[in-house]
């Protein structure tokens, strides 16, 4: 069901915290809009929307709910959708496509999840294509610095094994670009130093982090970022996570519950035993428009 609340234009501060706990467990009454439109753009092995059933059914969309109640409370809202684990470069160039496709020229500001930072910061900062006017980039547990758990996997792959899995990913008609530049040293010796911000953008993050459970799908990956790289969402550390402002570390809040991909049977679990639900993604996007709104964007 769409969520519809109400919209304002009143200034609300909102003082700068490290650790958000329960600040977006339920839908505020009032959230302001931002003047231009809010591109989402997602991250690896991520879509716009799925159709596993056809046209005639209801697709499986990546920005679950988040975009239907977005849109139903005024915001203008592009979604985009670049090839799922090509290149940075690749789906940089596709990310600037659909925006000035689809924005029609108008200024817009950017919300990525995950590698779709690393996309949004190339396309600004190298790119810079025509007919797109980026105001703002806020990027959500991207991996700024790599992500060890991306080391890990191609070390227990093993260099000897690593070109026949390309080769079988190509065969189904994915791009192999994305793997080995999501590690620590990729990002930290190339990515980063040849991709300086762009000073028309401005830039805000969050990172969060996760005790994963016995059944939770991030146990394994969690583990590893936690000993090489310290707190984290089950794939991107804090320390990762944190460029430009930093707005805070969601707590309790996995990789995918910040997609809205929330694992149903966790919360249910939680609610009979008499756990509080902490986040609510609806709720967390919302408030970063707002957020954007009282910065004038």
């Amino acid at each position: 069901m769409t969520l519809l609340v109400s919209r304002v234009t009143h200034t609300r501060f909102v003082p700068h915290r490290r650790a958000i706990e329960d600040d977006f467990a339920t839908i505020r009454e009032n959230y302001a809009t931002p003047k231009n439109p809010i591109v989402l753009a997602h991250g690896l092995l991520g879509f716009d929307e799925l159709h596993l059933a056809g046209r005639f059914l209801p697709g499986v969309q990546y920005w679950r709910g988040i975009t239907d109640t977005m849109r139903a409370n005024g915001m203008e809202i592009i979604t985009t959708s670049v090839p799922a684990s090509a290149s940075i470069e690749e789906r940089a160039a596709k990310l600037g496509q659909d925006i000035a496709n689809k924005a029609k020229g108008k200024r817009v500001n950017i919300i990525a999840h995950s590698m779709g930072g690393l996309d949004a910061r190339y396309m600004v900062s190298c790119l810079r294509p025509e007919k797109v006017d980026v105001l703002s980039l806020t990027t959500i547990a991207s991996p700024h610095r790599g992500s060890s758990f991306a080391d890990f996997c191609l070390e227990e792959i093993g260099a000897s094994h690593i070109p026949r899995i390309y080769r079988a990913f190509e065969s189904m008609g994915f791009g192999t670009g994305a793997f080995e530049q999501l590690t620590q040293k990729y990002m930290q010796e190339e990515f980063n130093p040849k991709t300086p911000d762009n000073p028309e953008v401005r830039y805000f993050s969050y990172g969060a982090t996760i005790q994963p459970t016995l059944w939770s799908v991030f146990r394994g990956s969690h583990s590893v970022v936690e000993r090489l790289e310290g707190p984290n969402d089950g794939l991107v550390s804090v320390e990762s996570a944190k460029w430009g402002i930093y707005q805070g570390t969601l707590v309790d809040v996995s990789h995918l519950d910040l997609i809205n991909w929330t694992n149903r049977l966790r919360w249910w679990i939680g609610r009979i035993s008499g756990k509080k639900r902490r986040f609510n993604a609806i709720a967390f996007y919302l408030d970063i428009a707002d957020m954007l709104a009282q910065e004038g964007l």
